[in-house]
């Protein structure tokens, strides 16, 4: 289970909407890595510093991905209110659930459109559109999508009126989005502030590394150095975990 929500690349492109294969990645990450390494190695004087330069261009590939995730998913996230609405008012002037979802896919723009036009197309070929829908919750991981597939699922087994549902959860949503806004209004400062704390180290190494260049290398010479300085990335990533804990607030 765990490798199969962590380690399963090919979910996350889809998620993030780029038309790629896991393979491509892991090459790109092979050939980044190994390329930055081999140039580091040629003009850095410290040899030490070479895996470390080699991992983090390994990374940005994932990082890309990991980004772009992101910002589709939140993009989606924004275009749901509208979404449930379209297909309450699809109700309530006499079409059919599966023909709101097909309004859906002509008339939203990406992502939310190419996502239920998938699940329209699935439910065409003969799947079962509780298991569309449940396909779809998979591949965009959003609570509020789940909550429209819930209650999709619950109206047609016990009945009731689908269309004010959905404009229920669609005004949840904007009231939820709403109090986002507050949120982060209240906590710029402490984000400023986490930003700020976060930044000051590596900006002082570069700072020092500029104006003397033979002191801050004992950092990578003197065993101890070395230590220290594992030390204060560990420090730095703690800080990091501990400062978004204190502005990240669930709702």
């Amino acid at each position: 289970e765990f490798a199969e929500k962590f380690l399963n690349l090919q979910m996350y492109l889809d998620q993030a909407g780029l038309a790629i294969s896991p393979q491509k990645i892991i090459f790109m990450m092979l050939g980044l890595g190994f390329t930055t390494g081999v140039i580091s190695a040629i003009i850095s004087p410290t040899k030490i510093i070479v895996p470390l330069v080699a991992l983090i261009f390994a990374m940005v590939p994932p990082a890309y991905v990991f980004w772009r995730r992101k910002v589709r998913l939140k993009k989606f996230s924004e275009q749901l209110p509208e979404t449930l609405e379209l297909i309450a008012r699809a109700l309530k002037a006499g079409h059919s659930l599966p023909a709101g979802i097909q309004l859906v896919a002509e008339q939203m723009p990406a992502p939310v459109g190419p996502e239920f036009a998938r699940c329209y197309e699935e439910q065409n070929l003969g799947i079962a559109l509780d298991d569309a829908l449940e396909e779809m919750t998979k591949r965009v991981p959003n609570v509020d999508l789940r909550f429209f597939a819930t209650a999709i699922v619950l109206q047609r087994t016990t009945g009731g009126d689908l269309s004010e549902i959905l404009n229920k959860i669609g005004r949840l949503i904007r009231e939820r989005f709403q109090i986002f806004g507050q949120i982060a209004a209240l906590t710029g400062e402490g984000r400023l502030s986490g930003i700020v704390l976060l930044a000051l180290p590596p900006v002082l190494f570069g700072t020092m590394l500029r104006l003397n260049y033979d002191y801050i290398m004992l950092l990578f010479e003197d065993p101890l150095g070395q230590k220290m300085l594992v030390g204060a990335i560990i420090m730095q990533l703690i800080g990091a975990f501990v400062i978004k804990k204190i502005i990240d607030i669930k709702v």
